[in-house]
């Protein structure tokens, strides 16, 4: 099957149904995707499918064909994705980094959304868990990047 990556349309040899994470790591090396809890629960895993933040431990690679997909390896490429980056680094959110990716990805997908969120936007919206508790440094992040 194809697959829409980052811009690049790739072959892939995983069966239909494999989670698109794994295809992301073990079949294209995009290693920046991480696997957290692969219930969908934690959102580690979140990439961008068709612009939607999308938990790629339990979507099926046949589930999002013809669908662009945007991982963590693209982000500074999207001019949202590089205001969403600055601002991570200039607030100095993460600690350990491990949920990072995908807190960055969601931050993404709600500023190409809603441009100007309000607190209860950000909230709503970024629901990954963070085992080192950088919420309010996330929080920070985003509305610096929306004001970027």
């Amino acid at each position: 099957m194809e697959l829409t990556i980052n811009g690049a349309t790739r072959q892939i040899e995983a069966e239909a149904d494999t989670p698109l994470l794994w295809v992301l790591r073990d079949e294209l090396g995009m290693t920046g995707t991480k696997y957290g809890c692969g219930a969908a629960q934690c959102g580690a895993c979140t990439v961008l499918v068709d612009g939607q933040p999308t938990r790629s431990c339990v979507t099926p690679a046949e589930a999002v064909v013809g669908q662009p997909i945007m991982t963590i390896e693209a982000i500074t490429a999207d001019p949202v994705g590089q205001r969403v980056v600055a601002a991570w680094v200039a607030q100095q959110v993460p600690q350990c980094g491990y949920c990072q990716s995908g807190q960055v990805m969601a931050a993404t997908a709600l500023l190409k959304q809603t441009p100007r969120p309000s607190d209860e936007d950000i909230a709503a919206a970024m629901v990954n868990l963070c085992r080192c508790g950088t919420y309010n440094a996330i929080a920070a992040a985003v509305r610096q990047a929306a004001q970027a």
